[in-house]
């Protein structure tokens, strides 16, 4: 599953990538920290890579299915 997270003053997303069946636990994980409003939300992809984003920074957040690439350029 890909997780995109938009951070404000930053001009990039954060893309990470997480095993599927983690989807129910991530999904509350940060519903708990959007709730609380303050510290750090770390999250670990699928390489063993740690990222913490602090909360009150978070500008949106996308979960979805890996789609197997991003395509570019026109297509039919």
């Amino acid at each position: 599953m890909d997780i995109r997270i938009g951070v404000t003053q930053a001009p990039r997303e954060l893309d990470l990538t997480v095993d599927d069946d983690l989807r129910d636990e991530l999904h509350d994980r940060i519903d708990e920290a959007v709730s609380a409003g303050d510290g750090v939300l770390w999250l670990t992809d699928t390489s063993g890579r740690e990222v913490a984003v602090p909360v009150a920074k978070i500008a949106y957040l996308e979960m979805g299915r890996d789609t197997g690439g991003r395509s570019i350029g026109f297509s039919s």
